[in-house]
Formats: C-alpha cells, sequence, structure tokens
C-alpha cells in the first residue's frame, strides 16, 4: 500500500463545485470528486491549526483538556506507529507554525520531512533595515507594521523575496512532491503527508490566478483580513475575497497537476489519496472574517474531505456519515492494516460505522455538538470567570513558554485514562496566559448558547428555541464528553448538570 494524504489550510467546502460552489471554478476539485469518495458531513474536530492537527495524527479529540501546543510524550501519532510497522513516511510542508514553540514535536514524528520557508509570519528572510516607508506605501495600513517578530513584519519582508510562480511556497511543496513520487513510486509501504499552508491568509497569489477576480481595485495590497467583526468599506471586501477565490484557484491548480502525476503513472491503482482540510475561514458571513473570535459557523466547522482506496475504488460516490478530523489516524493505520491504539476515539473512514453525533470546539470556547441535522453550541455562563485549566507536559503556546507566572500555579495532576500513566500538569488559564485574548477565551466577541436546524436552517442565521432538542444534544454532549474523558470543571463551566444529563447517565 502507498499513500498520498494532500492537507490544505482554510480551504472553503462551500467554495468547491463538488459541494455546490458556483463562486469559484474548481475543476480539478471536481475531477477528484469523480475518482473518490465525496464525505459529504465531515467535520473538524480540534481548532485552529495545530490543534487540529494534533486530532489528525492522534485520532483524539483534545480541546477539552488542552489549547495550542506540542504532541505530547503520551500521544501515540499515526508516523509512529506506521514507523514501527515498517512504514515509512514523509512529511512535505511549508506550515510553519510546526517550528514554533507550540508544534516544535509534530514533525519529528515522520521518519523524514521537508519544509519549505515564506508563509506568513514565517521567520525566513533577514532584513536588518528594510526600507519601512517604501513598503509602507506598497501594504494597507491594516496588514502594514514595523515591528519585529510580528507576522505582518516578517511576511512584507519575506514577500521580498516571492517574485515568481515558482517562488510561492505552495508551488514548491507540490515540486517536492513529485521529486519524493519520482524516487518512491515503485516502493511499497510509504505514506506521502503533503501540506500547504494555502489557502489560509494572507491570500497571496500568482498574477495570473488572480486576473479572473480583477475588482478594479486601486489602492495598496489587500489580502490579509483582519479577524474580527467586518467593518470594512464593500469595495475592500470585494478586493479581500477576491484575493481568498484567486489563491483557491491556485490551490485547484496544483491540485490538477497531482491528478495528472497519477493518471499519467497509474497510481489510482496502488495508490490512496486523501484531500481535506483542517477547517473553513469566514469571508464576511455572519459580519465576521476569519476564525477563532466568533461562534463556530458551517462555514468553519463543516470541511470538505475526498478518499480514493484503490482496493475499494468508486467513482464519485457520496458519503453521507458523520465523519471528523480524528477518523483520519485510525484510516491511514487501517490503510497499512496497522492495529490503533487502544484509546483512539476516530473511526476508520474505511469501516461503515455510525455516528450519532460529534463534538468540536475551541479550547475555552463554546463546547459544540452535531448531529448532522441540528448544530448546537453551547457556551459558559461568563467566559472571562469560568474556571479551566490546561493539562500538559509540555507548556508551551503557539510562540511562546509558558510564562513562569502561569506555572508559579500549576499542580500535578493525577494521570488521565489516555496518558500511559503519566501525570499532568494542570495549569490555571488566566487573562495575563499569551495565549487568553489570541486565541483562547478573551478572542471571542460571540459567547450565546445557540441551536441551529440546518434542514431549515443551512446558514444558521437564527437560533431555534427547542426546549427538547436541546435537551436531547446536551445529553449526547455529556456523553461524549465522558467518552473523551473531560476534567471534572469542563462540566461546570458549561452549567452541568446539562438538560438532559440523568437521561444520558
Amino acid at each position: 500500500m502507498k499513500t498520498v494524504f494532500v492537507l490544505f489550510d482554510s480551504l472553503n467546502r462551500h467554495m468547491l463545485g463538488a459541494y455546490g460552489g458556483t463562486r469559484i471554478p474548481t475543476p480539478n476539485f471536481d475531477r477528484l470528486a469523480r475518482r473518490t469518495a465525496i464525505y459529504d458531513n465531515h467535520y473538524v474536530g480540534s481548532l485552529p491549526c495545530m490543534p487540529a492537527r494534533r486530532d489528525m495524527l492522534t485520532g483524539r479529540l483534545t480541546f477539552l483538556h488542552r489549547s495550542w501546543g506540542p504532541l505530547e510524550p503520551f500521544d501515540d501519532a499515526f508516523p509512529e506507529r506506521l514507523h514501527k510497522a515498517g512504514v515509512y513516511s514523509h512529511l512535505i510542508t511549508d506550515h510553519f507554525h510546526y517550528w514554533e514553540d507550540g508544534g516544535a514535536t509534530y514533525h519529528n514524528r515522520y521518519d523524514s520531512y521537508e519544509f519549505v520557508r515564506g508563509q506568513e509570519g514565517d521567520r525566513w528572510k533577514a532584513m536588518v533595515q528594510p526600507h519601512w516607508e517604501r513598503l509602507r506605501e506598497m501594504y494597507h495600513a491594516r496588514q502594514f507594521s514595523p515591528e519585529r517578530r510580528t507576522y505582518l513584519a516578517q511576511n512584507i519582508i519575506n514577500r521580498e523575496f516571492i517574485r515568481e510562480e515558482k517562488d510561492f511556497p505552495s508551488v514548491q511543496c507540490f515540486a517536492h512532491a513529485f521529486e519524493f513520487l519520482d524516487a518512491n513510486k515503485d516502493a511499497d509501504n510509504w505514506l506521502l503527508q503533503l501540506e500547504t499552508f494555502d489557502p489560509h491568509e494572507p491570500f497571496t497569489a500568482p498574477e495570473r490566478f488572480k486576473a479572473p477576480f480583477d475588482t478594479g481595485w486601486k489602492g495598496a495590497i489587500r489580502d490579509w483580513p483582519r479577524y474580527g467583526r467586518v467593518d470594512e468599506l464593500p469595495e475592500e471586501c470585494e478586493e479581500l475575497r477576491a484575493n481568498y477565490y484567486a489563491i483557491v484557484s491556485m490551490c485547484d491548480f496544483l491540485l490538477g497537476e497531482l491528478l495528472d502525476y497519477f493518471d499519467r503513472h497509474d497510481l489510482w491503482k496502488d495508490t490512496a489519496l486523501v484531500v481535506t482540510t483542517d477547517h473553513g475561514f469566514l469571508l464576511g458571513e455572519h459580519d465576521f472574517w476569519a476564525k477563532n473570535r466568533m461562534n463556530l459557523y458551517q462555514e468553519v466547522a463543516h470541511i470538505p474531505l475526498f478518499l480514493h482506496d484503490p482496493r475499494r475504488p468508486v467513482q464519485g460516490e457520496r458519503i453521507a456519515r458523520l465523519t471528523q478530523s480524528v477518523d483520519l489516524a485510525p484510516t491511514f493505520l487501517d490503510l497499512f492494516g496497522v492495529a490503533p491504539p487502544s484509546d483512539i476515539e476516530g473511526v476508520s473512514l474505511l469501516r461503515d460505522a455510525r455516528r450519532e453525533a460529534l463534538l468540536y470546539g475551541y479550547f475555552g470556547g463554546a463546547v459544540n455538538v452535531t448531529d448532522g441535522r441540528y448544530t448546537y453550541h453551547r457556551f459558559p455562563k461568563d467566559l472571562r470567570k469560568q474556571d479551566i485549566y490546561q493539562y500538559t507536559l509540555m507548556p508551551t503556546h503557539i510562540f511562546s513558554m509558558f510564562t513562569t507566572e502561569e506555572l508559579s500555579n500549576a499542580e500535578l495532576s493525577p494521570a488521565m485514562p489516555f496518558t500511559n500513566g503519566a501525570r499532568l500538569l494542570k495549569i490555571p488559564v488566566t487573562d495575563r496566559s499569551p495565549m487568553y485574548s489570541v486565541y483562547g477565551p478573551g478572542a471571542l466577541l460571540e459567547d450565546t448558547t445557540r441551536l441551529y436546524d440546518l434542514a431549515t436552517d443551512p446558514g444558521q442565521l437564527t437560533p431555534l428555541d427547542d426546549p427538547g432538542t436541546e435537551a436531547r444534544l446536551c445529553a449526547v454532549m455529556a456523553r461524549l464528553m465522558r467518552e473523551n474523558h473531560a476534567p471534572p470543571e469542563a462540566f461546570v463551566r458549561l452549567g452541568a448538570p446539562f438538560p438532559g444529563l440523568a437521561a444520558a447517565e
């Protein structure tokens, strides 16, 4: 068995033709859909970027115990398990978060890895004295900063070195993938993870991909929306969206090159192909840009997934059952006949396993549940007064260590059922934590518990008042949280006992 796993970042499901999208031509995603199974009810787990990848690698939801952080010593990542079974794994990525404090243990789980530099705030190119005045004129004020060690400033410097199409990191990632395939396509027992940061912001694409979406914008470069509520003028919003369309078009083109390679070498006969993303991205829907700041709407939580298994090829089959990012790890193990860990929560996509519902969320925010018909988003009564802890043996945030102030109040917690006997640091979350207002409780601009009926309100525009359905979903939520071994305060912060909890017990 051979497997190619293609992971995009922030790829919106509803933009793809296979899922009914019409705004952007996506001929190669459409072509992919004709050769694969298309999963219609695939959802995120933990968010954002690195929490999502921890779910994918371990097959376990992590957001009820931990925010953004590294893989833990007790985590059983699928590349390690494949290695022990004699299956080679190789990672190609330009996702620079792997090399920050909060992601530094992920790439080392693979047998080898290739890192392409230059995306977003990757600390890549060095300019001691940039020509800030010239650069200030080039970029919109909301995506300009001369402050060192900020994503905005480093991105501006990086882009000085990305001029031709061949320089773009995602283009280089796919080029490295073809090098790997040229060298190894005739070998057996390998998994290639081909991952690109695109179409994540900033929405920077070669000019030929931007031309079809020209808005007539004459202002400074505007391709990086702020995380938060929309307050831009309409023409500015259109330019931001057009640049997202351009970068999705580039992703579609690159995917097409991979499909061409599969066709040319007939890899369909012996190579599995999985294509998905970590989460979506709001482009003004619900009056918001991006993610992290708002309720977990469908645009962010409901994501695309395509799968080709050469042993059981299908042609455009639609899969309606509920699936989730945690299902990827057991699927990759299943493809190679490797047994999953005993504490895994995900279910192989190759099995026709049915879920009643699934959980997803951000650490410190709402706990969300869907059964495919309804979505229920239960927030704490007060996000800023909740009692919540990080459970970890790797005390780092996205780009910093835990502060000594945070660690001074840490306790040693007993082992949890999934930590293989390891005791954990139990670290209280405070508003002085570096994560608190970036991707934690202090970042959220919405905090109201809501129920939506996707059948009658697919856009999630009108919350539903249905106590019976809410009680049922609360009971399901409580059961799934218990199965995840959520800590006691996870229930307390949501106002437990939930409606319907007695029935679940």
